[in-house]
């Protein structure tokens, strides 16, 4: 038996109990009977609650008809909690209709003289609390629905950016040192040594990070230690990666890193990982990058520029959509285009403190 079970087997336990105890031998038998007909239901009401709620609705119309007050009466209004906390609006309000007209039925049977309008509001007041609190319920269950498949959507997203990032980038690294190590194997059999061992290292690099994206990568795993969360530290290696593969690129970074949170410096490592992928795969051959980057208290300005040609292909596609939104996290506004002088720049500013 679940938890919830248990709960709800505690009211109908405790209401037949006190129906033992206090009530005479003579009137017993009618008494236990119904109230095991009103409270017994409430058993499964998170199961069936249009059911239970009939089954408690019978059974307090019987409990009328033969003139017996019981406290179990109160089963009807967890009953209409109940269905109005997992059932629409208008179910909800012919439930509450019909505990309504009971609470007049019984005042006019039950009720002493000149105190009808005192037991009717009380009755009418417990109806309607019912009713609202099961809806708040229902509203607030939704609104935890809403927010768990935003987060879910907003994690499918975010690992979507991942993987693009880190197939994109190391794909192209590998082809290009591939392309690079069959040009050399003949004139240069080491240098293309070289660039088949970097082939090697970027593609155990793509699938620990892709293992890492996917959260099933184990802290005790030797590839976790070799290839950690890239961050600004790693730009220097990114940027060599690059040189490898054929981009002559430069990087200069002003003012320490140390006290920049690890996703932000992440978010820094793969907007210079994107725009640097973008320019290996479309700029033609000559081309020359360079990345610089100026940290402060509450910022980082990310600059990435190259000689290359404009306009370019990639300024509207998935990869700069995914840098914007990056970029946006932080509430950088990303600006890609081609320069006034020639050549290509991407340029964000990100914000990850508060300022003074």
């Amino acid at each position: 038996m679940t938890t919830e079970r248990l709960w709800d087997s505690l009211l109908p336990a405790l209401l037949l109990l006190h129906v033992l105890i206090t009530w005479p031998p003579a009137e017993l038998p009618v008494a236990a009977a119904l109230t095991a007909a009103l409270a017994l239901p409430l058993v499964w009401r998170r199961r069936a609650p249009l059911t239970v709620f009939a089954v408690v609705t019978a059974a307090a119309f019987v409990q009328w008809l033969v003139n017996v007050q019981l406290p179990a009466a109160i089963a009807l209004l967890v009953a209409l909690y109940t269905v109005a906390a997992n059932s629409g609006r208008r179910v909800t309000l012919v439930a509450g209709a019909i505990v309504e007209l009971g609470a007049v039925l019984a005042c006019l049977r039950w009720t002493t003289d000149g105190a009808f309008l005192t037991l009717f509001a009380a009755l009418t007041a417990m109806v309607v609390a019912a009713a609202v609190l099961g809806m708040n319920v229902r509203t607030t269950r939704a609104c935890f629905a809403a927010q768990r498949e935003r987060a879910i959507a907003e994690e499918r997203a975010r690992i979507t950016r991942e993987m693009h990032d880190i197939v994109t980038h190391n794909l192209s690294v590998m082809v290009a040192l591939t392309d690079a190590a069959v040009s050399a194997q003949h004139r240069s059999p080491g240098k293309a040594t070289t660039a088949m061992l970097q082939v090697s290292e970027t593609g155990r690099q793509a699938l620990t990070d892709m293992r890492r994206s996917l959260g099933v990568l184990r802290t005790d795993e030797p590839d976790a230690a070799r290839h950690p969360l890239p961050g600004i530290a790693q730009l220097e290696a990114l940027t060599g990666q690059m040189r490898a593969a054929g981009l002559p690129t430069g990087l200069d970074i002003d003012g320490g890193h140390a006290h920049i949170p690890a996703i932000a410096q992440l978010t820094v490592y793969r907007l210079v990982q994107e725009a640097l992928t973008n320019t290996l795969k479309h700029a033609p051959v000559g081309t020359r990058a360079h990345v610089r980057i100026e940290c402060t208290a509450e910022t980082v300005t990310v600059d990435i520029t190259d000689t290359g040609p404009a306009p370019r292909a990639t300024a509207a596609g998935h990869g700069i959509t995914g840098m914007r939104e990056r970029s946006a996290v932080y509430g950088g506004k990303l600006r890609a285009g081609p320069l006034p002088g020639g050549g290509w720049g991407v340029h964000t500013r990100l914000v990850f403190g508060d300022p003074a």
